[in-house]
């Protein structure tokens, strides 16, 4: 199972020299790829550009979105960020993941129509891979560049937990971003049942590709701070919910940790994005003290 890890694009306070020191231990690191998320509010830094700054400080590790709240979007101007991040990259875009999002307020940032979001994003895929394929999208324009460089596009993973939204996604994606919060060997494998026999139902011949992710920490007082962190990431759902979650997740030490990666393999996870709960160097170099230990 490949194992990545994802930038603290969460935390208040960084700057140039924080994110570095990110890039050049994950990079140094028994880690397949680097990662980052989407949010619009709170104290959250751009995905797009973090990993565009990752790509040209690194020059190992895979460059992930995870992910593209797509909708909220130009899939003309995503198209072009994804071929232009594979080039400063020298080809190490893989894979990126896109969902649908349920921030409405994040939406309204940008304004973003949040109605009828399902229905765009198929729309969208089909117009990103016509983009990369050097199709005209208006006619006599031309094609969108930059022309990437690989050899075949990335595979497009569906961030979709619902049965609803892993049926549709099976129309168009090449895997799925399954989330466990906890790394629960159950919950993973459940949500990629659904998506193997919404595969079949759409008559694909290929199996999603299955990419899994959970919380963890290995800081000091880690379980205080991945309490913390889950809280307020959730808060915007409301306190009993963003509680409920708080409560649930305890990968904040080496046992637990290892405990979670071995859930995530035993549910047939391809690849999993460990998401720490802080911005420490700690989590990172511990992390990949562990990794090599385990083997």
């Amino acid at each position: 199972m490949k194992i990545g890890i994802c930038l603290p694009y969460m935390k208040a306070g960084l700057d140039r020299e924080d994110y570095l020191n990110w890039f050049k231990a994950v990079d140094e690191g028994p880690f397949h790829s680097i990662s980052c998320g989407e949010r619009v509010h709170g104290p959250t830094y751009d995905m797009r550009v973090l990993l565009a700054a990752a790509a040209t400080a690194t020059q190992r590790v895979e460059i992930t979105p995870t992910l593209y709240v797509l909708p909220m979007h130009s899939a003309t101007q995503v198209a072009k960020e994804v071929a232009t991040l594979d080039i400063l990259s020298g080809g190490r875009v893989n894979n990126v993941a896109v969902g649908y999002g349920g921030r409405e307020k994040d939406y309204q940032a940008v304004d973003a129509r949040f109605q009828g979001r399902y229905g765009r994003m198929d729309r969208q895929v089909t117009q990103m891979r016509q983009i990369w394929n050097g199709e005209e999208i208006i006619s006599g324009a031309g094609p969108i560049g930059p022309s990437p460089t690989w050899s075949q596009p990335p595979r497009l993973l569906a961030g979709a937990m619902g049965p609803k939204s892993i049926e549709r996604c099976a129309q168009w994606a090449d895997g799925l971003y399954a989330w466990s919060g906890n790394g629960e060997s159950e919950e993973l494998a459940r949500t990629f049942a659904m998506a193997d026999a919404a595969w079949e139902r759409a008559g694909r011949e290929k199996a999603p590709y299955r990419l899994g992710g959970f919380w963890y920490t290995l800081a000091e007082d880690g379980q205080r701070k991945l309490y913390d962190y889950v809280y307020e990431y959730l808060a915007i759902a409301g306190p009993e919910i963003a509680q409920m979650m708080a409560e649930s997740v305890h990968r904040s030490n080496a046992d637990a940790l290892l405990q979670g990666l071995d859930n995530a393999e035993a549910a047939g996870c391809k690849e999993v994005f460990l998401v720490p709960a802080t911005a420490e160097l700690v989590e990172v170099h511990a992390l990949a003290e562990l990794l090599q230990s385990r083997g």
